[in-house]
């Protein structure tokens, strides 16, 4: 275990990869899915405020740099519109289930419900950026992501007293910008798609 204090680092460096994000995206290089980043800002609030009535402390901070970094991007999307990428039908079901099991924290009002249906309500949320990512990754940036897996590592290792309230939510951060990470840096979708796809004679 390190020192708690660390997770202030983690959110250093959370807000270093939006600010780059939000910065390209301002120049029209990034094409961010408003959809993903709108709730990506909403959802980790609810773990936010989940995780302060479960008295998680210090760790919640990087939960509530994982929203606060998101929202930045989704109003820099709002400023360029070279900035905007379409969105599909498949996008809209997406984000509508998010916020229906956002919508159902609210209902429960319950601290480890809500985090289970964050975590859903953000996986749904960032399943557009996913799909994206694994398609089209020159139209991503890597940083945001490496720095959201580091955040979340930082966070974990940081954990004094191992719950599933304190834990979850970094676990689930870190596995989901590891691996859009890798998807977009080493642009393995692509890589994938062109292995399967049946060879030219």
């Amino acid at each position: 275990m390190i020192n708690e204090n660390f997770v202030i680092i983690g959110a250093i460096l959370n807000i270093i990869g939006s600010s780059s994000y939000a910065w390209s995206t301002l120049k029209g290089t990034t094409q961010p899915n408003r959809i993903s980043w709108f709730l990506w800002a909403v959802i980790p609030m609810i773990a936010f405020s989940a995780q302060l009535k479960e008295g998680v402390g210090l760790p919640a901070l990087m939960t509530f740099m994982v929203g606060f970094g998101p929202f930045l991007i989704f109003v820099a999307s709002l400023q360029n519109r070279k900035a905007y990428w379409k969105i599909s039908r498949l996008d809209w079901w997406c984000g509508g289930l998010s916020i229906l099991a956002a919508l159902l924290w609210v209902i429960t009002g319950t601290g480890l419900v809500a985090i289970i249906l964050s975590i859903l309500a953000d996986f749904l949320a960032g399943m557009p950026t996913l799909l994206k990512a694994f398609s089209h990754p020159e139209s991503e940036q890597p940083g945001v992501f490496r720095n959201g897996a580091l955040s979340a590592l930082i966070t974990m290792l940081a954990i004094q007293h191992w719950t599933f309230a304190a834990s979850a939510f970094s676990l689930y951060i870190f596995l989901v910008c590891a691996t859009l990470y890798m998807l977009i840096r080493f642009k393995l979708g692509l890589k994938l798609t062109r292995l399967l796809s049946p060879s030219k004679i």
